[in-house]
């Protein structure tokens, strides 16, 4: 067809044959090799085919102040400000990263209260940290854990039907007690047990339910005997964590409430009351006891003393005692003395004698004379 274009870049002849040709007849040479005017992998030539630009070209296009911009200014310029004499800080920016890095992540203060590891990238146990300061690896190339290892940690156990415990009589106590526990050992605390906490409940749990098995109620439910049950417990729990390797310290186990079952709480409480009645009663003859003994061996003991002085003066002793008699039983009574040989009736005011007799519900004593003396004297 006429006026059709070739896509090498000549028209073709009037006639429309791709095979072209220069108008006289002669054939148009085909492009061929590297010589064609449309190659892209030459540079451009006069005739303004495409070439591509070249890595030295990029940076040649480059300048201090940015790459130049095709029809336009040059564009910014991204480059660190150079130091003195014409050197970059972009050596000395990239050290003191590097250096910050380091001095943050490889030197750690542990308190005196606390431990630390050291792990490959998380992972390995790498060692031990003593209180004071430490240094390690960058991180993440080791990475350090720090633990306050004198902290005590509680678990609570008690409350509900998960606490009921068959007693060595046979009989069922509901126990709420409380656990008092530290880590020992950071090392095996972390990578020795999956749950350490978890772990120290249920050693626990066993170690209270052996104990109190072997162990009747009254002593679960006295003062003593709970001192006891805590004892046998706290050495259990830590043999057995010991064999685990779980690095705990078990530091004590308070036991806080011992009871009956919900189901039995008040027969249980009726035969408690008994028994602290009887338990009153026994302490109450206990110390009445005590109390006559105590007053026996004080009259015993006067008696020697009287007796000791009653062979040094017979007659000083005698009237001394009968003194401290007569003062004893006139203590308490209304007395009317009377003189001997006066000559004078008395008068005896009786009515009023004996209304004061009734009101202090004693006896009147009259006193006629002085005691005769003892014969032989």
């Amino acid at each position: 067809m006429a006026g059709k274009g070739s896509p090498w870049g000549k028209p073709s002849g009037n006639n429309g044959d791709n095979s072209g040709g220069n108008g006289d007849g002669t054939p148009t040479p085909t492009p061929s090799g590297d010589e064609g005017p449309r190659n892209p992998w030459l540079p451009g030539g006069k005739d303004g085919s495409r070439g591509s630009a070249s890595i030295e070209d990029l940076f040649k296009n480059r300048g201090p102040e940015g790459p130049r911009r095709t029809g336009g200014p040059r564009g910014p310029n991204f480059r660190l400000p150079e130091r003195p004499g014409g050197k970059s800080w972009f050596p000395l920016a990239i050290g003191a990263i590097v250096l910050l890095w380091i001095g943050t992540t490889s030197v750690h203060f542990v308190q005196p209260r606390e431990a630390g590891i050291k792990t490959w990238f998380g992972g390995q146990y790498a060692g031990p940290m003593q209180p004071g300061t430490n240094i390690s690896w960058p991180w993440p190339i080791q990475m350090v854990e720090v633990e306050n290892v004198s902290q005590i940690r509680l678990e609570t156990i008690g409350g509900g039907d998960e606490n009921l415990i068959l007693t060595g009589d046979q009989n069922l106590v509901d126990l709420s007690y409380i656990i008092r526990w530290n880590i020992k050992d950071l090392a095996q605390f972390r990578f020795q047990l999956a749950e350490p906490a978890e772990t120290v409940r249920e050693v626990a749990e066993a170690a209270m339910r052996a104990s109190v098995a072997e162990t009747d109620l009254d002593t679960v439910l006295s003062g003593a005997g709970r001192e006891q049950v805590e004892f046998r417990v706290r050495t259990r729990m830590q043999t057995i964590l010991d064999g685990y390797g779980a690095g705990v310290a078990i530091q004590g186990i308070a036991i806080d409430k011992t009871e009956a079952p919900q189901q039995v709480i008040e027969a249980f409480n009726d035969v408690l009351a008994a028994r602290q009645d009887a338990e009153r009663n026994l302490n109450e003859a206990r110390r009445y006891e005590q109390q006559l003994l105590a007053q026996a061996q004080g009259g015993a003991a006067e008696f020697n003393e009287i007796y000791e002085q009653y062979r040094l003066a017979p007659q000083v002793t005698r009237q001394r005692l009968y003194y401290e008699t007569m003062e004893s039983v006139l203590a308490e009574t209304d007395k009317t003395i009377i003189e001997d040989g006066a000559g004078v009736t008395p008068y005896l005011p009786l009515p009023e004698v004996r209304r004061r007799s009734q009101e202090a519900q004693g006896n009147s004593v009259t006193v006629t004379s002085p005691p005769s003396k003892p014969e032989g004297q």
